[in-house]
């Protein structure tokens, strides 16, 4: 019954409308969505590849979520002079932000999502977790801790200079840049952890055969002998055949 309900809470998610400002999956991370929703025992539920946005509050609300409008938002490495231009466009409290990237997945089994979370903090993403709702959905968020928030305006006027804007630009870039690094090497570690078992057996194999090749002695006179070397023992003067194997 329970395979039964996750394939359908499956389909139903990943037929219906994205309905993100975006409205579809980040190009960073597009392969390792579609990688995850191959597979039986997973689907994701939302995404981000990371981001630097700059937003407008008003400045008499609390909740910043409220009442708020995107003045600036890329997926990459940003600019100085754009960010600069799009505070100048700012009527409330302004906040430039960088938030990392960011993966809900809805795993199958309780084993299924342990897997995800090991693969997810062995990659950089230590801020991951697994939750199960009532109706026994499991969630496994990817999520890091390299975040930046800083307040930029209050009531349409600008609250930094010029040198400290490039300096919080300058990192959020750096943040930006090591986001790709991790976003890779997630998928890389999921890559290897999601193999089909046969195919681990067949690696494990080639690890574990010891791996060696013969070395000839050059004579004297420079010349390589036979590869086997007749020795003769003077205590019974019988005759044996050595070869000589290095093992690496």
């Amino acid at each position: 019954m329970a395979a039964c309900a996750f394939q359908s809470w499956k389909d139903q998610c990943l037929n219906k409308c994205d309905f993100s400002k975006k409205g579809s999956v980040d190009d960073d991370i597009s392969h390792i969505v579609s990688f995850i929703n191959s597979h039986d025992q997973y689907f994701t539920t939302s995404s981000c590849s990371g981001r630097i946005i700059l937003f407008d509050g008003a400045w008499d609300c609390q909740v910043q979520k409220q009442n708020c409008s995107w003045l600036y938002v890329t997926h990459q490495k940003c600019q100085s002079e754009d960010v600069l231009t799009s505070i100048e466009k700012s009527v409330g409290d302004a906040t430039l932000k960088f938030e990392p990237f960011v993966l809900h997945v809805q795993c199958k089994k309780l084993e299924d999502a342990q897997l995800l979370h090991s693969v997810a903090i062995n990659s950089g993403f230590r801020n991951s977790g697994i939750t199960v709702g009532k109706k026994g959905k499991i969630i496994m968020a990817v999520r890091s801790t390299h975040c930046l928030e800083v307040p930029v305006s209050h009531r349409g006027t600008v609250l930094i200079t010029d040198q400290y804007l490039d300096f919080i630009v300058n990192v959020s870039n750096q943040k930006m840049e090591e986001n790709h690094k991790r976003i890779e090497r997630f998928y890389e570690c999921l890559h290897t952890a999601l193999q089909p078992q046969e195919q681990k057996s067949i690696l494990k194999e080639a690890d574990e055969k010891p791996i060696y090749r013969r070395r000839r002695k050059r004579t004297q006179d420079g010349s390589l002998p036979d590869l086997c070397q007749r020795v003769n023992h003077n205590e019974n003067s019988e005759e044996e055949t050595v070869c000589d194997i290095l093992f690496l």
